[in-house]
């Protein structure tokens, strides 16, 4: 259980009521999250009694020698980085089977196991929740007063001002979203993300792929996707950025290094894309299925760039592109505490292309373009009204997110919204 120093410490999180919804339904609830989002913390709030199997050597003994050893507790019952010990999966599936009630273990990890360990898919016993960094609300940078949950009803937005500045925008992509930052300054943060993607590239690479990788190249493939960052880059774009960076490719990975590194980030969810959107359209249209790259969060970006809020000042052309993944980061969060999931739609040689379209479970869904400033917010509403004439279903809402400092709604019915009034 929390202690009451820890409980004054907590900021409240979107992911405490899908949590919550998740206990009530089901046996076991697994969240899911690159480390240091702040899973085990949430979980603590709920859960009754707890194993932590990254820091309790005794506890692997034990689920080596019979996994139903750890499952003996309060509920629910907090099996925090189960993946240690991937016996524990069948173990809380067959517990789940004989007690028969809600909200018996959480389980929390950092790292997806290999696909080739044999186990259960867990299907009516497991509630899955994905958590990632905080969002600037949660963070309480600020107070949404413009809803995704409303723009996905159709409601329009009321006038607001956002009380953050480009250069707060430019701050808090430097500062991420970690909550172990919460009140630190940027030269802490740049001291803990510099620690943070070494103990990735020298230490847990290794473990999760279950082989030694060499550290140079997988910084040197992280760096190269980090330049690809809010763009539909193919893996071989991002090979020939390494292989550029590499004095002409000495050092740099192979297309199967590189295909090996992008499924380990991937499982230890470093990296964390948009996938493409597929929908019903009026005329025949060759879409990208490529995602949009995405590292877990903002601040990853830019440590591996190397570039501070006063560089970002004087390299809008890649600000611009980090302040997208702020966007795409925030928007995710906000789209899943609505019931929504977030994609891309590009088309074939770039004929259209709009950033995120966030759909519902029904089939509803909202258009949104991200630009920095106002110079483009006519071409970004053009392209929203291109895509919903494509597009059978017609949208809830089309919208331009911004850091701009005024919500308001064109005459075209496009909605221009700062990221800063924004929430879910």
């Amino acid at each position: 259980m929390t202690t009451s120093a820890d409980a004054r410490q907590y900021l409240p999180r979107l992911a405490d009521r899908l949590l919550d919804d998740q206990l009530h339904a089901m046996g076991a609830v697994l969240i899911e999250g690159v480390k240091g989002c702040g899973k085990t913390a949430t979980a603590r709030r709920r859960a009754a009694s707890e194993v932590l199997l990254d820091t309790d050597p005794q506890a692997q003994r034990r689920a080596e020698i019979d996994p139903r050893l750890l499952l003996q507790g309060q509920t629910p019952r907090l099996l925090d980085e189960w993946q240690r010990a991937p016996q524990i999966w069948d173990a809380v599936r067959r517990a789940v089977d004989d007690r028969a009630l809600p909200g018996q273990f959480i389980l929390t990890g950092s790292a997806t196991p290999n696909d080739d360990l044999p186990r259960h898919s867990g299907a009516g016993r497991y509630g899955t929740l994905r958590m990632r960094t905080m969002t600037l609300t949660e963070k309480q940078a600020t107070t949404a007063s413009v809803s995704i949950g409303a723009l996905l009803a159709g409601d329009q937005p009321i006038p607001a001002n956002s009380p953050l500045t480009v250069r707060d925008y430019f701050h808090h992509i430097a500062m991420g979203g970690w909550p172990l930052l919460t009140g630190a300054d940027e030269r802490a943060a740049r001291t803990y993300l510099n620690g943070y993607l070494a103990v990735i590239v020298e230490h847990d690479v290794d473990e999760v792929s279950g082989g030694s990788r060499n550290p140079r190249l997988v910084r040197r493939f992280l760096h190269a996707y980090a330049q690809m960052v809010s763009q539909t880059a193919k893996l071989s774009t991002i090979m020939q950025r390494a292989h550029d960076e590499a004095d002409g490719g000495t050092g740099a990975p192979s297309r199967h290094t590189s295909e090996t590194y992008l499924q380990v980030l991937r499982r230890m969810m470093i990296i964390d894309e948009v996938p493409a959107w597929d929908p019903s359209v009026r005329s025949s249209k060759r879409l990208t299925t490529t995602p949009k790259r995405l590292l877990a969060d903002p601040s990853l970006t830019a440590a591996l760039l190397r570039i501070s809020p006063s560089r970002m000042l004087d390299d809008l052309e890649t600000a611009g592109f980090l302040f997208e993944s702020l966007v795409a980061h925030d928007l995710r969060i906000y789209a899943e505490a609505a019931g929504a999931a977030c994609f891309h739609y590009r088309e074939g040689e770039g004929r259209l292309e709009v950033d995120y379209v966030i759909e519902t479970y029904d089939g509803d869904w909202i258009g949104v373009e991200v630009k920095l400033g106002e110079s483009e917010i006519d071409k970004a509403a053009n392209a929203l009204h291109r895509l919903a004439d494509r597009v059978t279903r017609k949208p809830k809402s089309l919208v331009v997110v911004t850091g701009t400092s005024l919500a308001y709604t064109r005459d075209d019915g496009v909605h221009v919204v700062p990221l800063g009034v924004l929430g879910p």
